[in-house]
């Protein structure tokens, strides 16, 4: 009898908060999906029917014609931010009311996770960027590029001295090799080669770490919605085996220049330049990264010495997120590029011209100036992360009260309150007819000269805005040019019978990509 009563109270309780929170928007008269519609997504979300970029994408659609709208992740409420305006002053003019990311792991959940940039909060990660901004900036890409055009020619060269002349590859798994070998070398100075020794650790690793289907997407579900119930479950958010394995590399390597006094044009060197207080000064002249890459505040790139000490976990939390950043976005943008060139042949044949000119010019090695004067290769790497942003909705957390104004008769004036939830449907904007002309087409022409200068600020966001966006732009951009130029210099990138299309973007997993894979065929050029 007690126990009927204890479940019948408990479905109460329960009901009630759902109830409640699906009410939330509605008793702030702002525009929202019902509730029915809420269920209906959580249905399709759990079971895994639908996508997230293409959630995002057609929830944006419906609400498009308002500066924001009411949603909810999973029972909690967020607000969804529509409008350029609205979307200049939360990131940049009124930042300091939305300085957070809405962070589910903290250091006691998972300590290398808590102490990396993207999930600091508040005056930590003020201190931090401006500790880190330094080590990113466009001359410090330059100390690293070698080391990644290394990797590229390594990469091209496994499938160039193969005796066959066609290859049929997963172009997402191969790229996630290029990416972990690239990564394992300018983050950790380590040596790996994921396509001959397909099982290394640090690869397999770096695979398990950044894959979110299965079981972990179950666990990254509880993280976002009940990161309550996810710390008292105490449910793995990283493998153990990862973190003890990359905090010894960081501790060996660190060790091992210390006492040997090594230098290596990496991150690792960076970032003990960086604790030491060393301030080095941009080169004269340095070529611009690319449309796509972000400026980084001067509110938080000073050439005064910080006040925030490095400690060998911090050098090794930012090393890391370099794998959980870097490694899955990387190839992940790799990917879309080279099923776009293949379903694209005379956008490929365009590049190409452009990449022979290039090796022309620079006596047939690449280097860093070459390949960030290549106006062509920006276009079409800029239309990628527009059409297929790997990055597909930005986060906020309302750190203090602020209030929305209405500037039309529907809207009341709305209060976010400390704690609020913000999301920026970064993919819906991309894909806006009113900002971009027949979205769905792959035109790397909207970032010419001439058309470029017309895209409205903020509706190009690619790697966030604001003093929080991404501070690895830069390298994203290098990492990924360098190994198109390499690969595309050998090779063709061809349309198999395997190749998905129409392109159906997988429903099991949070890593952005096809149900069935990149499937596509590298064919040696002719000639070359």
């Amino acid at each position: 009898m007690w126990l009927i009563i204890v479940i019948s109270a408990l479905c109460a309780i329960i009901y009630y908060k759902i109830v409640r929170s699906l009410n939330y928007w509605s008793d702030r008269g702002v525009v929202h999906r019902k509730g029915w519609h809420v269920y209906q997504n959580l249905k399709q979300f759990m079971f895994q029917k639908v996508s997230i970029f293409d959630a995002i994408l057609s929830l944006y659609q419906e609400f498009s014609n308002e500066r924001y709208f009411g949603s909810y992740q999973l029972f909690r409420p967020l607000l969804v931010i529509n409008d350029l305006d609205l979307i200049k002053r939360i990131t940049v003019k009124d930042f300091d009311y939305f300085i957070d990311h809405s962070s589910i792991l903290s250091e006691d959940m998972e300590p290398l996770m808590g102490k990396s940039l993207f999930n600091l909060r508040g005056q930590r990660w003020r201190d931090m960027r401006a500790t880190l901004s330094p080590s990113f900036t466009s001359s410090k890409m330059k100390m690293m590029f070698t080391l990644i055009s290394t990797c590229a020619e390594e990469f091209t060269n496994y499938f160039e001295k193969q005796k066959q002349n066609f290859f049929d590859v997963e172009m997402k798994d191969i790229s996630c090799r290029f990416a972990i070998d690239a990564i394992a070398s300018v983050a950790f100075g380590f040596k790996c080669n994921s396509l001959e020794d397909k099982c290394n650790e640090f690869y397999m690793l770096g695979k398990e770490t950044t894959t979110f289907s299965g079981i972990r997407f179950v666990i990254f579900t509880l993280y976002t919605s009940f990161p309550r119930l996810a710390k008292f479950l105490k449910l793995p958010f990283i493998p153990t085996s990862a973190t003890t394995f990359f905090r010894r590399i960081v501790k060996d390597t660190l060790n091992k220049r210390e006492k040997e006094g090594l230098i290596r044009p990496d991150m690792i060197h960076l970032l003990v330049e960086a604790r030491k207080g060393v301030i080095v000064k941009e080169d004269s002249y340095v070529p611009d990264a690319g449309f796509a890459a972000t400026t980084e505040s001067k509110l938080y790139h000073s050439e005064k010495k910080l006040k925030m000490e490095l400690s060998d976990e911090d050098i090794t939390a930012q090393a890391f997120i370099f794998i959980l950043g870097g490694f899955e976005t990387s190839s992940t943008l790799m990917s879309f590029v080279a099923y776009e060139l293949a379903m694209n042949e005379d956008v490929q044949k365009k590049l190409q011209d452009e990449i022979e000119e290039t090796l022309h010019e620079c006596n047939g090695k690449l280097t860093y100036e070459a390949v960030h004067k290549m106006m062509y290769m920006d276009m079409v790497v800029s239309e990628t992360l527009r059409k297929w942003p790997t990055g597909i909705g930005l986060d906020r957390s309302c750190v203090k009260d602020y209030l929305i104004e209405p500037v039309n008769d529907r809207e009341k004036p709305l209060l976010i309150e400390k704690g609020s939830i913000l999301q920026i449907p970064v993919v819906g904007i991309h894909r806006d007819p009113k900002y971009f002309p027949d979205p769905d087409l792959f035109d790397p022409e909207r970032f010419n000269d001439v058309n470029k200068h017309n895209i409205k600020h903020f509706s190009y966001m690619p790697f966030g805005a604001g003093p929080r966006n991404c501070i690895a732009s830069r390298f994203a951009l290098m990492i990924n040019k360098t190994i198109i130029f390499h690969l595309l210099s050998k090779f063709d990138i061809v349309k198999t019978k395997k190749t998905p299309y129409p392109l159906k973007l997988a429903a099991n997993s949070f890593n952005l990509g096809p149900a069935e894979g990149f499937w596509l065929g590298l064919k040696k050029r002719d000639g070359v």
